[in-house]
């Protein structure tokens, strides 16, 4: 962009927790910014997420941390429990120590309460930034800028964001269909009422239940109203890529046949079980091409099990604002540097990810004895440390770009 001219128009396809992230960004920086989302309302499925201080620090440097934590829960720790007996590991304190060591603290979160917030802050910087019903089919790009088409008409600007997901239009337009390959496990998700719950489950604590084959997550959201579950169970059977598809509570039951009783007290006060099959997607060799690029899910999808996942698509969505300041404005240079500056890291997460899903449903905890030892050996102060460190730390106002 030569010196003393407009900083570009961008256009963002998908209005999730990444590409609001750097709409949001984007306006603050002063560059003008339009997102096309395909639902007809601003809205996530039901579902938590959690947020460690890499993430959290986005939410300050974007000035929505005060609306946000109004809503979130604060975690004040994290908690192994086996499968069958919950035998309790306490595996690290979130509370004041994350913010000591950290900078900022962790929170559980439910995804709605994360979404809506970045929309509000879009929203202030620009009242008609965020166009709904916008379905992305394809994009046009020359030298002079991108179309983005839609399939009730077009938007033209001068670079675009693929910032839609896991089924990418955008990824599918610049590197034609991906081949993802199913890991052999499904998901169940719900979210339970808290009051629904007995008391000794009504804490602010993120629970890791580990056992043969299977692995449950629940934690507080939403000021600690309900309580959300994500279940994980090896199975053939069930091979659907949705977030959308309901399951029954038998099915549910029967997928954790023989766990402990609070788990089948969380499936019996979910309104609806959700499933969706885990699908791995190996990482792509490039995310973009000349005004185009892609953020979050689009470049790089992961599975659930370090936590992650939202919190890359907000270090995305920063630090590619960054890059395009640093590269004075110029849409092409900008988003090469942000792809060099975020692709090992976020690689790594993906690594790591399918590893700890390895970690947490061993068949070594079938036997009590043997699971005493195991966790005690794989979740040992320092292992944890060098597994969550590297991510914790990271500050997206001073990474290189």
């Amino acid at each position: 962009m030569p010196s003393g001219s407009h900083k570009p128009h961008i256009l963002i396809a998908g209005g999730g927790i990444g590409g609001l992230t750097a709409a949001l960004a984007l306006l603050k920086r002063g560059y003008d910014v339009d997102v096309y989302e395909q639902a007809a309302e601003l809205r996530e499925v039901g579902a938590g997420v959690q947020l460690s201080a890499n993430g959290i620090r986005v939410l300050h440097e974007l000035g929505v941390h005060e609306p946000f934590r109004a809503l979130a829960c604060e975690a004040s720790g994290k908690e192994v429990r086996l499968w069958n007996s919950g035998q309790t590991w306490k595996l690290f304190d979130l509370g004041a120590e994350s913010v000591e060591r950290y900078g900022f603290p962790y929170y559980l979160v439910y995804r709605p309460d994360l979404l809506a917030v970045l929309a509000d802050g879009v929203r202030r910087e620009k009242a008609d930034a965020i166009h709904l019903n916008s379905h992305c089919a394809s994009f046009e790009q020359s030298e002079l800028g991108v179309t983005l088409h839609l399939e009730s008409g077009a938007a033209s600007g001068d670079a675009l964001i693929g910032a839609d997901g896991v089924h990418s239009r955008i990824r599918q337009a610049l590197f034609g269909e991906d081949k993802p390959a199913y890991t052999g496990m499904m998901s169940w998700r719900g979210v339970i009422p808290m009051q629904k719950l007995p008391q000794h489950m009504r804490r602010m604590i993120g629970t890791n239940w580990v056992g043969p084959g299977g692995h449950v997550v629940h934690y507080p959201v939403h000021r600690g109203e309900y309580m959300n579950m994500n279940g994980i169970i090896e199975t053939a059977g069930w091979q659907e890529e949705s977030w959308s598809a309901r399951g029954t509570h038998e099915e549910c039951h029967a997928s954790f046949a023989g766990w402990n009783a609070d788990i089948h007290c969380m499936i019996d006060n979910m309104a609806t079980p959700f499933k969706w099959a885990l699908f791995e997607r190996t990482p792509i060799a490039s995310w973009g091409a000349g005004r185009v690029t892609l953020l979050g899910d689009a470049c790089h999808s992961m599975l659930p099990m370090l936590a992650q996942g939202a919190v890359m698509a907000l270090e995305d969505g920063y630090v590619l604002v960054r890059a395009l300041d640093a590269a004075g404005g110029d849409v092409t240079q900008g988003f090469a540097r942000y792809e060099t500056a975020r692709k090992e890291r976020v690689n790594k997460v993906v690594l790591g990810s399918a590893e700890n899903g390895r970690r947490f449903q061993s068949r070594t905890l079938a036997d009590a004895a043997a699971a005493q030892a195991y966790v005690d050996r794989e979740w040992q102060p320092e292992k944890v440390r060098q597994r969550y460190e590297w991510l914790f730390t990271y500050d997206v106002t001073t990474a290189p770009v």
